[in-house]
């Protein structure tokens, strides 16, 4: 169940809840969040520091899951009124790319959490483009102390 009214857009409160600054920021929107589910869109734009040639990158893409997932811990932290701690990607288990994305086109990122535990977690991730699946992974990351 979606614990959010509405979508949140507000750039200052989403910088607020992932440790990236621009120009390395791949998430814009959070659409989504419950315990265990968070969806996120990213619309990308003009100069974009891992585009080239008018395309998104594929190191973009895994960057932008990532994040989502970031935004996901960074979302629950502020829920509990407390400081998110800073992640890192642990292990890329899987990583498919099937569509690069071009500049302007608009991301949504599904991130589901598979497990939990110990500071580690482990998640299913994909990446639409117009309705269509462009990219999935699933990857542990692992919280700092």
């Amino acid at each position: 169940m979606n614990l959010l009214d509405s979508a949140i857009t507000d750039e200052s409160f989403l910088l607020g809840l992932i440790p990236q600054r621009k120009p390395f920021v791949m998430v814009d929107k959070l659409l989504y969040y419950s315990e265990k589910k968070i969806v996120s869109a990213f619309t990308i734009p003009q100069g974009n520091i891992l585009s080239t040639k008018n395309h998104f990158s594929a190191p973009g893409l895994i960057e932008n899951m990532a994040q989502t997932i970031a935004l996901h811990t960074g979302y629950k932290y502020h829920l509990a009124n407390m400081p998110a701690p800073t992640g890192y990607i642990g292990a890329i288990k899987t990583a498919e790319v099937f569509e690069i994305p071009k500049i302007s086109q608009n991301l949504k990122t599904t991130v589901e959490i598979l497990h939990d535990i110990m500071n580690v977690t482990l998640v299913e991730a994909r990446v639409e483009c117009e309705g269509k699946v462009i990219a999935r992974s699933e990857m542990k990351t692992a919280l700092a102390k």
